[in-house]
C-alpha cells in the first residue's frame, strides 16, 4: 500500500513539527541504520547484542530484516532513525501477530513510536485480513515502552512471569492487544499520518 497524506505529526499543542513516513529498509540506508543497530541504549531490551561494525550491521540487514515479511523503517522527515515490525503466526494462530519496534534513543519521548504503532495498528488489519489480534509483548522494566502500547490504544492484558529470556536472563513480560473490532479509530490515525510504502 503506498500513499502520503501530507499532514504531518507531532506533539500535541503544536510543540514540534514533523513528518513520519515508514517504508522498507535497504542495505543503502546502512548509515542510518548503525545509529540505532549500534546503540547499547536501544539494544538493552532485545535479544540483540549491538552491531559492531557496519559489515556486522549489512549482514544483519541481508539476513533478518529484508527476509522479514513485515518490518518497515520509521522515518522522520524522511530520516530512518527506527524499525517496526510485525510478526505473523500460523496455522490454529494465525488470527494474531505480534509487534515491535526499535527507535534511535535521540527520538525517545517525542511520541515518534507511538505514531508509528498507530499507523501500523491502522492498516495492518487492511493488509492481513485473516488477523483478528495484534500483540506487544514488552520488558516489565520498559516503562516507556508499555507507554508507547497504552498511548496507541493497547490494553493491557497481564503480566506474563518468567516468560522469555533476553542476554542470559528470563524476564517478565506485560502483554498487550487490540483487536480488529477495537480498531476502526486506528484508520482515522492511519489517515491523518504520512504512510509511504515504497
Amino acid at each position: 500500500m503506498e500513499g502520503n497524506s501530507g499532514i504531518p505529526n507531532g506533539r500535541e499543542g503544536g510543540e514540534e513539527a514533523f513528518t513520519i513516513t515508514l517504508r522498507p529498509l535497504g542495505l543503502s540506508d546502512i548509515d542510518d541504520f548503525m545509529v540505532w543497530a549500534s546503540d547499547e541504549k536501544v539494544a538493552r531490551f532485545n535479544t540483540w547484542e549491538p552491531c559492531a561494525s557496519k559489515e556486522e550491521g549489512l549482514q544483519y540487514i541481508k539476513d533478518k530484516i529484508l527476509p522479514h515479511p513485515w518490518l518497515r523503517t520509521i522515518c522522520l522527515d524522511g530520516k530512518p532513525i527506527g524499525i517496526i515490525l510485525v510478526a505473523p503466526n500460523s496455522g490454529i494462530d494465525r488470527c494474531r501477530a505480534a509487534i515491535g519496534y526499535h527507535l534511535a534513543s535521540k527520538y525517545w519521548g517525542k511520541g515518534i513510536a507511538t505514531r508509528a504503532v498507530k499507523m501500523v495498528a491502522g492498516t495492518i488489519f487492511k493488509e492481513w485480513t485473516h488477523l483478528e489480534r495484534l500483540e506487544g509483548y514488552v520488558d516489565l522494566e520498559n516503562v516507556a515502552s508499555q507507554r508507547v502500547m497504552e498511548k496507541a490504544g493497547f490494553q493491557k492484558e497481564g503480566v506474563l512471569r518468567k516468560h522469555y529470556i533476553v542476554k542470559g536472563r528470563t524476564i517478565d513480560e506485560v502483554i498487550y492487544s487490540i483487536l480488529s473490532s477495537e480498531c476502526e479509530n486506528c484508520s482515522r490515525i492511519f489517515f491523518m499520518c504520512v504512510f509511504a510504502l515504497c
